[in-house]
């Protein structure tokens, strides 16, 4: 089955060599589960033909905000309605989350309550998942038809499905701990509360449910090949 990764992001300079960018992070995470993968830089003005160029697609994270003014967000919302109309799974992780949301209908924004940044737990139909997390946006208004499949106090919308077909999720299952303290390194001085970075720091070595996560989404995917 081939997922197509369309990358909105680029990792840290600094970090690449250590980690990959942000669409091998993703194949490092879903590998193990027999995809192939195609990886279109859509912020670098790469899309593919359409949603049949892939059995499904995934949406990765971003530095950048889903309301700013890029030349390559209305074709990539476009691209999104497509993949919906075509019935072809789909899954976003954080801005991936939030231009799914913004795309159908909804509304996404600087969270007033600041930053969720390090090992963050959620609460998915009564159980507790935790992930690493790296937002101040969020999604703030969901589409019609939205439902909500996990959250917590700070952010209610932190997991989204639409349908049987669109899964999205606001922390980062592809997100390991040397990445989160590359971040707090990179990105995180002067723009990030450093009571946050010192938290995430200390729980850098809390255990996370990201390969939970990660067979939930190869499931999702390969819903479509057994239909």
């Amino acid at each position: 089955m081939k997922i197509g990764i369309l990358q909105t992001g680029h990792a840290p300079d600094s970090l690449i060599g250590e980690t990959g960018d942000y669409d091998q992070m993703f194949s490092a995470l879903l590998g193990s589960h027999g995809f192939t993968f195609d990886s279109y830089p859509v912020l670098d003005g790469v899309f593919p033909d359409g949603p049949d160029a892939a059995d499904g697609w995934l949406i990765t994270g971003s530095r950048h905000g889903v309301y700013e003014d890029h030349d390559w967000i209305p074709p990539l919302e476009q691209l999104i309605r497509e993949i919906r109309d075509s019935g072809k799974p789909m899954i976003g992780v954080c801005f991936g989350h939030q231009i799914i949301a913004q795309a159908l209908g909804g509304k996404v924004e600087k969270f007033a309550g600041g930053w969720s940044v390090g090992r963050t737990e959620y609460d998915m139909d009564g159980q507790t998942v935790a992930l690493n997390a790296w937002h101040q946006d969020q999604v703030t208004e969901r589409p019609e038809g939205a439902r909500v499949l996990a959250g917590n106090a700070f952010c209610e919308n932190a997991v989204l499905a639409y349908g049987d077909r669109i899964w999205t999720v606001q922390p980062h299952p592809e997100y390991g701990a040397d990445f989160i303290d590359g971040l707090i390194r990179t990105r995180g001085k002067g723009v990030v509360p450093e009571a946050l970075l010192s938290e995430a720091r200390e729980h850098l070595d809390a255990p996370l449910d990201d390969a939970r996560i990660a067979r939930f989404m190869a499931e999702f995917f390969l819903k479509e090949r057994s239909k």
